[in-house]
């Protein structure tokens, strides 16, 4: 039994392809063929994978239908991560998504996943993201109204997260692998509320995506801060390859 992660896989099924960097770059090439046959290589039927957000351009539930029974199709557990894209999953609908792909899919936000003797916590998580302004190549300033509103959703995502963890506590969870969709920090910070959060509950990992377009793959923390591990597992970094992770 393994378990295996990967983010942003933005299937379009039955939505409309805006975003350049999908139409244009190599990698994007006939992904969900390539992840499929990457998925049937290495998961076996008893094995988790954890999709960190963004998996579907669909805005709503009758757009992304097709990329959903796309996920459904592929082999092992399927855990879903909220996010940012993800426009059909409102965040108040957590339940009744796990009621309707009961057996299917499980959908992670504000609650936790069982595997084996740990449990899998998580959010959509957010991180200021700017505008920054620069200087000779520095940062030397940046919007700090978009930085208070970017705290705002911080707060709100941090306590969801806390949720998570909680609710897994109270079951008797003492050991835990941490899933973020938006990275823990962003390219000023070193550490976060997300960084303060794993460390005192005692996560192992820290699992994230967003980052992806080659510009934006070192944005966030990588390798071992605090203790902790922390991994990226946007799906054109990892070339459409789940990530073992435990």
């Amino acid at each position: 039994m393994s378990l295996f992660a990967i983010g942003d896989l933005h299937l379009h099924f039955q939505s409309e392809l805006k975003a350049p960097g999908q139409l244009r770059e190599p990698v994007w090439k006939d992904h969900e063929a390539v992840f499929r046959r990457n998925c049937e290589r290495l998961i076996r039927p008893e094995d988790t994978l954890v999709l960190a957000g963004d998996h579907s351009w669909g805005r709503k539930m009758a757009e992304c239908g097709k990329d959903l029974d796309y996920i459904c199709s592929l082999p092992g557990r399927k855990i879903l991560l909220r996010g940012n894209h993800d426009m059909f999953w409102d965040a108040k609908k957590t339940e009744a998504l796990n009621r309707q792909f009961a057996g299917k899919l499980f959908f992670l936000q504000n609650n936790y996943a069982a595997y084996g003797d740990y449990a899998i916590v998580g959010t959509k998580g957010y991180t200021f993201e700017g505008p920054f302004y620069l200087r000779g190549g520095r940062i030397v300033d940046w919007d700090r109204a978009e930085e208070e509103h970017a705290q705002q959703l911080v707060e709100r995502e941090a306590e969801r997260l806390r949720m998570s963890f909680e609710a897994a506590k109270a079951d008797g969870f003492s050991r835990f692998i941490m899933f973020l969709h938006y990275p823990p920090t962003n390219i000023m910070e070193r550490n976060s509320v997300f960084t303060a959060m794993a460390e005192r509950y005692g996560a192992e990992q820290v699992i994230y995506a967003h980052c992806h377009g080659e510009r934006r793959f070192h944005d966030s923390l990588e390798g071992r801060h605090h203790g902790v591990l922390y991994r990226l597992v946007s799906g054109d970094y990892l070339r459409w390859e789940p990530l073992r992770i435990l």
